[in-house]
């Protein structure tokens, strides 16, 4: 009996990488310098957001995707952060409203006008205050409306209802600060890594934490639910540092269930799911390549498909929601690429070749769509409900019926849990004591050179009056 060679039949295996012609790139954009380790992006099907450099405070650009090719250096901002920018989202059920936070420790939420921008926006509809340090991530529930999670630097989750715009609870079981959080399909459970070297699962309405590893072997960044499999997929470093993927069960993480190490770069390797697909991408910081895998159900759990090449390095990805995705060109994902030295942003299609032109209806599912499955009163009472599902068949025509009205409040303290926020701050750690004395030591150089040159002026002076005194009087 001879040898044959056993193939895995997957419809994904010749899923290529395709990069935007250059009109159809946003050129000119004065992508932000900082190193904050997040994409600085956010896309949904009407807007493309991008957190740009700028002095005196933060700020982003808000362009509708129709708007491509050269950007003009005077193009409206959003700019009413007195610090830098760190992240930014967009609501998933309210295509013009969108979440920031930054250094000034606060988060503001953002109503953008139908069209984009016509002038610079510096007032927020909703300013939240409640960390005691700058703030790194933001994050909307999957499923409930107006529910948003913060993370700080004074190592605390807070959970904000936007109907009445305050934090309804506090997550304080981080020893560090958190690196990332991703949500389970139903927001139910919250994954969490930390740089205490520790990975978490959490009920984030009662903050108890259900599961913890404490990855000494497989140092954790990134972490993101593969959609309802009960799995958790990981990205960090080995302790070669080389960069790694581990595989988790959500119910014991105890040990993964693989470790896979990927190359020997330093760049931070950001995961992304596609729950439709069960596909998984790679993408590193300063990379040009994207690789994407398959995630199977048994052993060996990850199948590598293919990798998508370029010589540009990226700084972020933004992604595309699988409603604004072109179905005619059979477009299964949606990356846009920042590229620093450029200043440009460019997308990426992942397609999957298909000769026929009909609607390839085994490659695109149900999914979720943009009608809330919850309100945030529901939710914080203890129900779970997976997403409203919707069809991409007739192409995304529908606009939510969900509309965002601000509270109005006028309070000065943010009590949680009995705390007050506001008054609670964690000691400092030793890299903000140390950038605390350099803006100090910056600060005595730049006054002694105020007084060296005040000191010169008067020395004029007195030459001056010397001088005029010692000019002979006429008679």
């Amino acid at each position: 009996m001879s040898w044959r060679p056993q193939y895995r039949s997957s419809k994904f295996r010749n899923v290529y990488g395709k990069a935007a012609s250059r009109e159809r790139c946003f050129d000119g954009v004065p992508i932000t310098k900082n190193v904050h380790d997040n994409h600085f992006c956010a896309v949904n099907a009407r807007f493309l957001a991008i957190v740009t450099e700028s002095a005196g405070g933060g700020s982003f650009l808000v362009i509708p995707l129709e708007q491509t090719g050269r950007i003009e250096p005077n193009y409206p901002r959003v700019c009413g952060h007195q610090g830098n920018v760190l992240d930014i989202k967009w609501n998933p059920f309210i295509e013009n409203i969108i979440a920031s936070c930054s250094e000034d420790t606060s988060v503001r939420i953002w109503e953008i006008p139908e069209g984009g921008l016509k002038r610079n926006m510096t007032e927020a509809v909703l300013e939240l205050y409640g960390h005691s340090r700058r703030v790194g991530i933001v994050e909307w529930h999957p499923t409930t409306n107006n529910i948003l999670l913060s993370a700080g630097y004074d190592y605390k989750v807070l959970i904000w209802n936007l109907d009445i715009g305050e934090p309804v609870k506090m997550i304080d079981c981080h020893a560090d600060v958190i690196l990332c959080m991703s949500f389970n399909a139903d927001g139910s459970l919250l994954a969490t890594t930390c740089k205490d070297k520790k990975l978490r699962v959490l009920e984030p309405r009662s903050g108890r934490v259900l599961q913890e590893a404490s990855c000494k072997n497989h140092r954790v960044n990134r972490v993101v639910f593969l959609g309802s499999t009960k799995r958790l997929l990981t990205t960090g470093v080995s302790r070669w540092n080389t960069r790694q993927i581990a595989l988790w069960d959500q119910e014991d993480l105890s040990m993964p269930l693989i470790e896979e190490e990927i190359d020997g770069l330093s760049g931070l390797l950001f995961p992304f799911y596609d729950a439709d697909t069960h596909m998984l991408y790679l993408a590193g910081k300063g990379d040009g390549n994207i690789r994407y895998y398959e995630i199977g159900s048994e052993k060996p759990y990850l199948n590598y498909l293919m990798e998508f090449r370029s010589p540009a390095p990226q700084k972020g990805l933004g992604v595309m929601p699988k409603h604004g995705l072109d179905v005619s060109a059979c477009e299964v994902f949606r990356f846009y690429k920042l590229i620093t030295l450029k200043g440009l942003i460019e997308p990426i299609s992942m397609i999957v070749p298909r000769r026929s032109e009909t609607y390839q209806e085994d490659i695109y599912p149900m999914t979720p769509g943009t009608e809330p499955a919850l309100t945030p009163d529901e939710w914080l009472s203890g129900v779970n409900r997976d997403p409203i599902l919707m069809s991409l068949k007739e192409g995304y025509k529908r606009n939510s019926k969900v509309v965002f009205k601000a509270p109005v409040r006028e309070k000065k303290s943010v009590v949680v849990n009995g705390i007050d926020l506001l008054e609670n701050v964690p000691p400092r750690t030793e890299n903000e004591l140390l950038r605390m004395f350099f803006r100090q030591q910056d600060e005595i150089r730049r006054l002694k050179d105020e007084l060296s040159q005040k000191d010169v002026q008067i020395r004029q002076l007195q030459l001056e009056l010397k001088n005029f005194r010692n000019i002979p009087k006429n008679n």
